[in-house]
Protein backbone atom coordinates (compact mmCIF):
# COMPACT_ATOMS: atom_id res chain seq x y z
CA UNK A 1 0.00 0.00 0.00
CA UNK A 2 1.68 3.13 -1.17
CA UNK A 3 2.21 6.03 1.47
CA UNK A 4 -0.72 8.26 0.17
CA UNK A 5 -3.24 5.36 0.62
CA UNK A 6 -1.80 4.52 3.68
CA UNK A 7 -2.29 8.08 4.93
CA UNK A 8 -5.70 8.83 3.34
CA UNK A 9 -7.55 5.46 4.97
CA UNK A 10 -5.96 6.32 8.15
CA UNK A 11 -7.21 9.79 8.22
CA UNK A 12 -10.19 8.84 6.99
CA UNK A 13 -10.80 5.75 9.75
CA UNK A 14 -9.88 8.30 12.53
CA UNK A 15 -12.56 10.98 11.59
CA UNK A 16 -14.76 8.09 11.07
CA UNK A 17 -14.25 6.91 14.26
CA UNK A 18 -14.76 10.21 16.29
CA UNK A 19 -17.77 11.47 14.27
CA UNK A 20 -19.40 7.89 14.87
CA UNK A 21 -18.19 8.15 18.40
CA UNK A 22 -20.11 11.81 18.31
CA UNK A 23 -23.36 10.32 16.86
CA UNK A 24 -23.62 7.02 18.95
CA UNK A 25 -23.68 9.35 22.21
CA UNK A 26 -26.39 11.68 20.93
CA UNK A 27 -28.57 9.25 19.52
CA UNK A 28 -28.37 7.23 22.82
CA UNK A 29 -28.85 10.53 25.00
CA UNK A 30 -32.18 11.18 22.85
CA UNK A 31 -33.07 7.69 23.05
CA UNK A 32 -33.44 7.04 27.08
CA UNK A 33 -34.83 10.45 27.68
CA UNK A 34 -37.71 8.48 25.00
CA UNK A 35 -37.28 5.52 26.80
CA UNK A 36 -37.59 6.58 30.48
CA UNK A 37 -40.23 9.06 29.53
CA UNK A 38 -42.11 5.63 28.10
CA UNK A 39 -41.55 3.78 31.24
CA UNK A 40 -42.67 6.63 33.60
CA UNK A 41 -45.99 6.84 31.76
CA UNK A 42 -46.39 3.11 32.15
CA UNK A 43 -46.24 2.83 28.06
CA UNK A 44 -43.21 0.10 28.72
CA UNK A 45 -41.93 -1.82 31.95
CA UNK A 46 -39.00 0.14 33.65
CA UNK A 47 -36.79 -2.90 33.71
CA UNK A 48 -36.69 -3.19 29.99
CA UNK A 49 -35.22 -0.14 29.52
CA UNK A 50 -31.81 -0.25 29.25
CA UNK A 51 -32.30 -3.86 26.68
CA UNK A 52 -35.20 -1.47 24.35
CA UNK A 53 -31.88 1.07 23.96
CA UNK A 54 -29.30 -1.42 23.10
CA UNK A 55 -32.00 -3.00 20.14
CA UNK A 56 -32.75 0.34 19.22
CA UNK A 57 -29.18 1.39 18.84
CA UNK A 58 -28.59 -1.53 16.79
CA UNK A 59 -31.89 -0.55 14.26
CA UNK A 60 -30.35 2.94 14.31
CA UNK A 61 -26.37 1.58 13.17
CA UNK A 62 -26.91 1.80 9.02
CA UNK A 63 -27.95 5.41 8.99
CA UNK A 64 -25.35 6.14 11.39
CA UNK A 65 -22.14 4.17 10.15
CA UNK A 66 -23.24 5.60 6.47
CA UNK A 67 -23.67 9.14 7.75
CA UNK A 68 -20.09 9.11 9.50
CA UNK A 69 -18.56 7.73 6.52
CA UNK A 70 -20.12 10.71 4.87
CA UNK A 71 -18.91 12.88 6.73
CA UNK A 72 -14.94 11.20 7.59
CA UNK A 73 -14.49 11.58 3.86
CA UNK A 74 -15.74 14.39 3.15
CA UNK A 75 -13.89 16.20 6.57
CA UNK A 76 -10.42 14.66 5.15
CA UNK A 77 -10.36 15.46 1.96
CA UNK A 78 -11.19 19.23 2.77
CA UNK A 79 -9.12 19.34 5.45
CA UNK A 80 -6.17 17.86 2.69
CA UNK A 81 -7.59 21.45 0.52
CA UNK A 82 -7.50 23.76 3.43
CA UNK A 83 -3.77 22.56 4.82
CA UNK A 84 -2.43 22.92 1.00
CA UNK A 85 -1.34 18.81 1.80
CA UNK A 86 -3.27 18.02 -1.75
CA UNK A 87 -1.19 21.02 -3.47
CA UNK A 88 2.06 17.83 -2.63
CA UNK A 89 -0.19 15.10 -3.79
CA UNK A 90 -0.92 16.81 -6.75
CA UNK A 91 2.77 17.64 -7.53
CA UNK A 92 3.65 14.13 -6.75
CA UNK A 93 1.53 13.11 -10.08
CA UNK A 94 -1.59 12.49 -7.99
CA UNK A 95 -4.94 13.54 -8.98
CA UNK A 96 -8.59 13.71 -6.86
CA UNK A 97 -9.20 10.54 -8.69
CA UNK A 98 -6.46 9.04 -6.97
CA UNK A 99 -8.61 9.58 -4.00
CA UNK A 100 -11.21 6.78 -5.14
CA UNK A 101 -9.12 3.75 -4.13
CA UNK A 102 -8.44 4.72 -0.24
CA UNK A 103 -12.02 6.05 0.23
CA UNK A 104 -13.56 2.29 -1.33
CA UNK A 105 -10.76 0.53 0.41
CA UNK A 106 -12.58 2.35 3.55
CA UNK A 107 -16.55 2.19 1.55
CA UNK A 108 -16.80 -1.34 0.58
CA UNK A 109 -16.09 -2.77 4.26
CA UNK A 110 -18.83 -0.36 6.08
CA UNK A 111 -21.33 -1.34 3.14
CA UNK A 112 -20.94 -4.98 3.31
CA UNK A 113 -21.21 -3.93 7.22
CA UNK A 114 -24.55 -2.33 6.78
CA UNK A 115 -25.97 -4.86 4.55
CA UNK A 116 -25.58 -7.43 6.97
CA UNK A 117 -27.50 -4.92 9.51
CA UNK A 118 -29.95 -3.85 7.58
CA UNK A 119 -30.68 -7.78 6.31
CA UNK A 120 -30.71 -9.59 8.89
CA UNK A 121 -29.33 -7.29 13.08
CA UNK A 122 -32.18 -4.75 12.53
CA UNK A 123 -35.02 -6.69 11.46
CA UNK A 124 -34.02 -9.02 14.53
CA UNK A 125 -33.59 -6.54 16.81
CA UNK A 126 -37.43 -4.52 15.58
CA UNK A 127 -38.69 -8.53 16.52
CA UNK A 128 -36.83 -7.56 20.23
CA UNK A 129 -38.40 -4.40 20.60
CA UNK A 130 -41.80 -5.51 19.68
CA UNK A 131 -41.70 -8.88 21.63
CA UNK A 132 -40.66 -6.62 24.77
CA UNK A 133 -43.71 -4.63 24.14
CA UNK A 134 -46.04 -7.60 23.66
CA UNK A 135 -45.26 -9.26 26.84
CA UNK A 136 -45.89 -5.98 28.86
CA UNK A 137 -49.19 -5.35 27.15
CA UNK A 138 -49.87 -9.12 27.87
CA UNK A 139 -49.65 -8.67 31.68
CA UNK A 140 -52.38 -7.92 34.43
CA UNK A 141 -52.72 -4.70 34.79
CA UNK A 142 -51.67 -5.36 39.06
CA UNK A 143 -48.26 -6.86 37.90
CA UNK A 144 -47.70 -3.23 35.51
CA UNK A 145 -48.68 -0.88 39.10
CA UNK A 146 -45.26 0.72 40.73
CA UNK A 147 -45.74 2.35 43.64
CA UNK A 148 -45.88 6.02 44.10
CA UNK A 149 -46.42 6.16 40.09
CA UNK A 150 -49.90 6.56 38.38
CA UNK A 151 -50.27 3.81 35.49
CA UNK A 152 -52.69 3.96 32.44
CA UNK A 153 -53.51 0.34 31.26
CA UNK A 154 -56.42 -0.53 28.71
CA UNK A 155 -56.15 2.66 26.71
CA UNK A 156 -56.49 4.73 29.58
CA UNK A 157 -59.63 2.83 30.57
CA UNK A 158 -58.09 2.00 33.99
CA UNK A 159 -55.96 4.37 36.29
CA UNK A 160 -54.10 3.07 39.79
CA UNK A 161 -51.98 4.72 41.80
CA UNK A 162 -50.66 2.94 45.09
CA UNK A 163 -47.98 3.60 48.25
CA UNK A 164 -45.78 1.15 49.99
CA UNK A 165 -47.97 -1.15 51.81
CA UNK A 166 -48.38 -0.84 55.55
CA UNK A 167 -47.79 -4.31 56.27
CA UNK A 168 -45.83 -7.58 55.32
CA UNK A 169 -48.94 -9.98 54.17
CA UNK A 170 -49.82 -6.91 51.70
CA UNK A 171 -48.63 -6.56 48.06
CA UNK A 172 -49.79 -3.11 47.90
CA UNK A 173 -50.62 -0.26 50.01
CA UNK A 174 -52.60 2.62 49.92
CA UNK A 175 -54.67 2.34 46.26
CA UNK A 176 -57.06 4.76 44.38
CA UNK A 177 -58.49 3.45 40.86
CA UNK A 178 -60.44 5.29 38.35
CA UNK A 179 -62.49 2.38 36.11
CA UNK A 180 -64.50 3.80 33.38
CA UNK A 181 -67.06 1.20 31.48
CA UNK A 182 -69.82 1.72 29.19
CA UNK A 183 -72.04 2.47 32.18
CA UNK A 184 -70.63 4.34 35.10
CA UNK A 185 -67.40 5.97 36.18
CA UNK A 186 -65.72 4.62 39.09
CA UNK A 187 -63.30 5.40 41.95
CA UNK A 188 -62.07 2.72 43.69
CA UNK A 189 -60.15 3.71 47.23
CA UNK A 190 -58.96 0.73 49.73
CA UNK A 191 -56.27 0.37 52.16
CA UNK A 192 -54.19 -2.52 50.88
CA UNK A 193 -54.40 -4.87 48.19
CA UNK A 194 -52.97 -8.35 46.83
CA UNK A 195 -53.53 -10.78 44.18
CA UNK A 196 -55.16 -13.67 44.88
CA UNK A 197 -55.98 -17.15 42.69
CA UNK A 198 -58.97 -19.51 42.73
CA UNK A 199 -58.87 -23.19 42.60
CA UNK A 200 -59.89 -22.95 39.44
CA UNK A 201 -56.69 -20.73 38.29
CA UNK A 202 -58.49 -17.26 37.86
CA UNK A 203 -56.58 -14.98 39.38
CA UNK A 204 -58.10 -11.61 41.63
CA UNK A 205 -57.21 -8.64 42.88
CA UNK A 206 -58.56 -8.92 46.77
CA UNK A 207 -58.87 -4.94 48.02
CA UNK A 208 -58.87 -4.71 51.72
CA UNK A 209 -61.39 -2.44 53.46
CA UNK A 210 -62.48 0.87 51.21
CA UNK A 211 -65.08 2.29 49.20
CA UNK A 212 -66.17 2.71 45.91
CA UNK A 213 -67.67 5.86 44.11
CA UNK A 214 -69.91 5.05 41.52
CA UNK A 215 -70.98 8.29 38.75
CA UNK A 216 -73.49 7.97 35.82
CA UNK A 217 -72.28 10.53 32.70
CA UNK A 218 -75.02 12.78 32.02
CA UNK A 219 -77.92 11.28 34.63
CA UNK A 220 -77.79 12.42 38.53
CA UNK A 221 -77.30 8.77 39.15
CA UNK A 222 -74.76 7.91 41.94
CA UNK A 223 -73.79 5.06 44.46
CA UNK A 224 -71.34 4.68 47.28
CA UNK A 225 -70.40 1.06 48.75
CA UNK A 226 -68.64 0.41 51.43
CA UNK A 227 -66.41 -2.77 51.64
CA UNK A 228 -64.22 -4.73 53.96
CA UNK A 229 -63.10 -7.05 51.15
CA UNK A 230 -63.54 -6.59 47.31
CA UNK A 231 -62.35 -8.63 44.10
CA UNK A 232 -61.94 -7.76 41.05
CA UNK A 233 -61.03 -10.38 38.37
CA UNK A 234 -58.26 -10.23 36.45
CA UNK A 235 -58.87 -11.21 32.64
CA UNK A 236 -56.69 -14.53 32.19
CA UNK A 237 -54.59 -14.27 28.84
CA UNK A 238 -52.66 -17.35 29.32
CA UNK A 239 -53.80 -18.33 25.55
CA UNK A 240 -52.03 -15.26 24.91
CA UNK A 241 -49.32 -14.69 26.85
CA UNK A 242 -47.20 -17.93 25.32
CA UNK A 243 -43.48 -17.29 23.99
CA UNK A 244 -44.65 -18.48 20.28
CA UNK A 245 -47.88 -15.91 20.12
CA UNK A 246 -46.02 -13.32 21.14
CA UNK A 247 -42.95 -14.02 18.59
CA UNK A 248 -45.59 -14.55 16.01
CA UNK A 249 -47.19 -10.97 16.59
CA UNK A 250 -44.19 -9.17 17.11
CA UNK A 251 -43.44 -11.02 13.13
CA UNK A 252 -46.42 -9.53 12.08
CA UNK A 253 -44.91 -5.79 12.01
CA UNK A 254 -42.99 -5.21 8.15
CA UNK A 255 -40.26 -3.48 10.19
CA UNK A 256 -39.52 -6.82 12.32
CA UNK A 257 -39.97 -9.50 9.41
CA UNK A 258 -36.91 -11.25 8.21
CA UNK A 259 -35.51 -10.68 5.01
CA UNK A 260 -36.64 -14.15 3.91
CA UNK A 261 -40.44 -13.60 4.55
CA UNK A 262 -40.14 -10.66 2.61
CA UNK A 263 -38.96 -11.98 -0.63
CA UNK A 264 -41.64 -15.50 0.27
CA UNK A 265 -44.64 -13.00 0.24
CA UNK A 266 -43.44 -10.20 -1.97
CA UNK A 267 -46.08 -7.71 -1.94
CA UNK A 268 -46.23 -4.00 -2.77
CA UNK A 269 -45.63 -3.53 1.31
CA UNK A 270 -43.01 -6.20 1.41
CA UNK A 271 -41.11 -4.97 -2.26
CA UNK A 272 -40.60 -1.11 -0.48
CA UNK A 273 -38.93 -2.60 2.76
CA UNK A 274 -36.53 -4.64 0.55
CA UNK A 275 -35.96 -1.51 -1.51
CA UNK A 276 -35.13 0.00 1.83
CA UNK A 277 -33.03 -2.38 3.42
CA UNK A 278 -30.69 -2.46 0.14
CA UNK A 279 -30.78 1.50 -0.41
CA UNK A 280 -28.81 2.00 2.98
CA UNK A 281 -25.61 0.14 2.02
CA UNK A 282 -25.66 1.47 -1.70
CA UNK A 283 -26.43 5.11 -0.34
CA UNK A 284 -22.92 4.72 1.66
CA UNK A 285 -21.51 3.37 -1.38
CA UNK A 286 -22.81 6.50 -3.61
CA UNK A 287 -22.13 9.22 -0.72
CA UNK A 288 -18.94 8.58 -0.19
CA UNK A 289 -17.71 8.81 -3.73
CA UNK A 290 -19.58 12.22 -3.39
CA UNK A 291 -17.90 13.36 -0.94
CA UNK A 292 -14.25 13.37 -3.11
CA UNK A 293 -15.78 16.18 -5.28
CA UNK A 294 -17.71 17.96 -2.76
CA UNK A 295 -14.53 18.32 -0.43
CA UNK A 296 -12.18 19.33 -3.31
CA UNK A 297 -12.14 23.47 -1.96
CA UNK A 298 -10.62 26.65 -2.78
CA UNK A 299 -8.75 27.67 0.68
CA UNK A 300 -9.29 31.25 -0.21
CA UNK A 301 -13.16 30.77 0.30
CA UNK A 302 -15.70 30.62 2.91
CA UNK A 303 -15.43 27.18 5.14
CA UNK A 304 -18.78 26.27 5.35
CA UNK A 305 -20.17 26.70 1.94
CA UNK A 306 -18.98 22.84 0.68
CA UNK A 307 -20.49 21.28 4.01
CA UNK A 308 -23.92 23.27 3.58
CA UNK A 309 -24.06 21.79 -0.01
CA UNK A 310 -22.91 18.97 0.99
CA UNK A 311 -25.58 18.17 3.70
CA UNK A 312 -28.22 19.15 1.39
CA UNK A 313 -27.55 16.72 -0.96
CA UNK A 314 -27.29 14.08 1.34
CA UNK A 315 -30.64 15.22 2.96
CA UNK A 316 -31.98 15.27 -0.65
CA UNK A 317 -30.37 11.52 -1.69
CA UNK A 318 -32.21 10.49 1.32
CA UNK A 319 -35.42 12.22 1.58
CA UNK A 320 -35.91 10.76 -2.04
CA UNK A 321 -35.18 6.81 -1.31
CA UNK A 322 -38.06 7.50 1.31
CA UNK A 323 -40.25 8.97 -1.29
CA UNK A 324 -39.39 6.28 -3.65
CA UNK A 325 -39.93 3.79 -0.90
CA UNK A 326 -43.72 5.09 -0.16
CA UNK A 327 -44.26 5.38 -4.15
CA UNK A 328 -43.37 1.83 -4.40
CA UNK A 329 -45.21 0.83 -1.06
CA UNK A 330 -48.50 2.53 -3.23
CA UNK A 331 -48.03 1.00 -6.31
CA UNK A 332 -46.98 4.26 -7.70
CA UNK A 333 -43.50 3.19 -8.77
CA UNK A 334 -42.50 -0.02 -10.14
CA UNK A 335 -39.98 -1.78 -7.42
CA UNK A 336 -37.33 -2.92 -10.73
CA UNK A 337 -37.04 0.67 -11.09
CA UNK A 338 -37.17 2.44 -7.91
CA UNK A 339 -34.79 0.13 -6.53
CA UNK A 340 -31.91 1.64 -8.35
CA UNK A 341 -33.13 5.09 -9.91
CA UNK A 342 -32.40 7.30 -7.38
CA UNK A 343 -28.77 6.19 -6.38
CA UNK A 344 -27.86 6.26 -10.60
CA UNK A 345 -28.96 9.80 -10.43
CA UNK A 346 -26.47 10.37 -7.24
CA UNK A 347 -23.58 8.02 -8.97
CA UNK A 348 -24.13 10.00 -11.96
CA UNK A 349 -23.99 13.21 -10.11
CA UNK A 350 -20.59 12.23 -8.37
CA UNK A 351 -19.25 11.47 -11.72
CA UNK A 352 -19.97 14.69 -13.24
CA UNK A 353 -18.54 16.38 -10.08
CA UNK A 354 -15.80 14.56 -10.18
CA UNK A 355 -15.22 15.44 -14.15
CA UNK A 356 -15.79 19.34 -13.53
CA UNK A 357 -13.37 18.80 -10.44
CA UNK A 358 -10.18 17.43 -12.14
CA UNK A 359 -10.99 19.34 -15.64
CA UNK A 360 -8.08 21.77 -16.87
CA UNK A 361 -9.54 25.19 -17.79
CA UNK A 362 -7.96 26.93 -20.77
CA UNK A 363 -6.99 29.96 -20.08
CA UNK A 364 -9.31 32.99 -21.49
CA UNK A 365 -7.90 34.37 -24.51
CA UNK A 366 -6.61 38.02 -24.03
Amino acid sequence: MSLFKRAAVSEILSHMGVIFSTLIIIWLSVLLVRLVGDAANGSIGAEVVLGMALFSIVTALPVILAVSLFIAILTTVTRSYRESEMVVWFASGLSLRSWLSPILSCAVPIAILIAVFTFYASPWAYRQIAEYKQRFELRSDISKVSTGQFIETENGARVFFTEEPETEQAELGQVVARIIDPEWFSVITARQAQVEEADNGDRFLVLGEGHRYDMQEDTAAFRITDFSRYGVRLESKDDRSSDEYIRQQAAEQIKARPTSMLLAQPDELALAHIMWRSALPLAALVLAILAAPLGAVNPRLGKSGNMLTAGLLALLYMNLINLSRGWIAKGNLDFSLGVWAVHGVFLLLACYLLWRTMRITPPKPI
